[in-house]
C-alpha cells in the first residue's frame, strides 16, 4: 500500500529541527561516499518551469525519492495559486515499491531552510546583530526560522518588491519569534547593516552587489534554482568564499552558473560543498572578515532525506490515507 500525505500532514509530522538533522546526516553520508550524487531534470514552460530532483539514501533500508515541482512566479497574481506546487514520490529502493506520495510545498520549504540553517552554523559569524530576508513569501519565513535556530539575531529586516508584503512579513515574524523586525525601504542600506543576508526570490537579474556588502557578511543565496534565475552579482561571488550545496549543480543552474558564464569564476574556485563542511573535510568560516556566499540550488538528497523522515513519522502515527496504485502494490 502507498501512503498519501497532504501538505498539512507534512507540516504536522516534520519539525524544522528534525528536518535539519535528517538533511545534515544525508550530507554527511554524501561526503563519506555512502550515497550517489543526486540528479536533476528541468524543463521550461511559457510562464514558469518544471524540475524533477531525485536522490537515493540508504538508512535502515534503501530509499529513492523523486520530487516534481512546478515553479510559476506569476501564479499568485494570475491564478491565486502558490508559486511552487508539486509532489514527492518515495519508493523502497530494494524493490521499487511506492511507499508514499506527499505534497512538496512544505517539503521544499523545510529542506531548503534546513540547508540554510546548517550552512549558517558553519559560515556565519557567531555574533549576529541583524538578519536581512529578501523575498517575503513562505520560503522567507522558513529561512528566517532556520537562521534564528542557530544564530539568535537581535533584529530582523525584511525586503520585498511588494512593500506591503515586507511589512506584513516583519510583523508576523516579530510576533512568532519575539525578535524586533521591520520592513527595509532601502535594499543597499539594509544589506550594509546586516551580518546575515538571505535571498529567496524569483529574480532574473542580480540585486545584491559587491558594493553593498560589508566584511564578515554571510549570504545564503537560495532563489537561483534554474539557469535563468539570479540574485548575486558575479563579481561579488568571485571575491567571496563560495560554498555550494552541490558544485556541479550550482555551476549549471545556480548563481555560480552566471559567474562562470561571465568568466570571473571557475568550478575550481569554489571553496567547498556543504557536505565537506559537515564531514569536517573543509573549514567553514576562519575569519570574522570573510564574506561568504552559500549558493543553495536545492538537491534531491535533501528531498529524499526529508521525505523519509515524514514517511517514518506517518507510519508511527498512522497518518495519511493508504491506497493501492495497482493490484501489485495492494499485495
Amino acid at each position: 500500500m502507498t501512503l498519501l500525505l497532504s501538505g498539512r500532514d507534512v507540516e504536522r509530522l516534520l519539525t524544522p529541527d528534525d528536518c535539519r538533522a535528517a538533511v545534515e546526516d544525508a550530507f554527511r553520508r554524501l561526503a563519506q561516499g555512502e550515497v550517489p550524487p543526486p540528479g536533476i531534470l528541468a524543463m521550461h514552460a511559457a510562464d514558469g518551469s518544471f524540475h524533477v530532483k531525485a536522490g537515493l539514501l540508504a538508512l535502515e533500508r534503501p530509499y529513492f525519492a523523486a520530487k516534481l515541482n512546478a515553479n510559476f512566479p506569476r501564479n499568485g497574481a494570475l491564478h491565486g495559486l502558490p508559486t511552487i506546487q508539486g509532489a514527492v514520490i518515495l519508493c523502497d529502493a530494494r524493490n521499487g515499491a511506492p511507499l508514499a506520495i506527499m505534497d512538496s510545498i512544505s517539503i521544499t520549504a523545510l529542506r531548503t531552510a534546513a540547508a540554510t540553517g546548517i550552512a549558517t552554523r558553519y559560515l556565519a559569524r557567531k555574533d549576529c546583530e541583524t538578519v536581512l530576508v529578501c523575498g517575503c513569501g513562505g520560503q522567507g519565513a522558513a529561512q528566517l526560522r532556520a537562521v534564528a535556530r542557530v544564530r539568535r539575531p537581535r533584529r530582523v529586516l525584511a525586503y520585498d518588491q511588494d512593500a506591503a508584503l515586507a511589512a506584513a512579513f516583519a510583523a508576523a515574524m516579530q510576533e512568532e519569534l519575539g525578535i524586533p523586525a521591520a520592513a527595509a525601504p532601502e535594499l543597499a542600506e539594509a544589506v550594509a547593516a546586516s551580518a546575515i543576508v538571505v535571498t529567496c526570490t524569483t529574480a532574473r537579474r542580480f540585486f545584491i552587489t559587491r558594493g553593498m556588502v560589508r566584511p564578515g557578511t554571510f549570504i545564503a543565496a537560495v532563489g537561483a534554482d534554474h539557469e535563468e534565475k539570479q540574485e548575486i552579482e558575479p563579481r561579488l561571488l568571485a571575491q567571496a568564499k563560495v560554498v555550494t550545496d552541490l558544485t556541479e549543480q550550482a555551476s549549471r543552474i545556480g548563481d555560480l552558473h552566471h559567474a562562470i558564464a561571465e568568466g570571473v569564476m571557475a568550478k575550481e574556485s569554489v571553496h567547498a560543498e556543504l557536505a565537506e563542511l559537515v564531514a569536517g573535510r573543509k573549514p567553514g568560516r576562519v575569519s570574522d572578515e570573510e564574506i561568504i556566499v552559500f549558493d543553495s540550488t536545492g538537491t534531491g538528497l535533501q528531498d529524499v532525506a526529508a521525505a523519509i523522515a515524514v514517511y517514518r513519522r506517518a507510519v508511527e502515527a498512522g497518518a495519511g490515507h493508504s491506497f493501492a496504485l495497482s493490484e501489485a502494490s495492494a499485495a
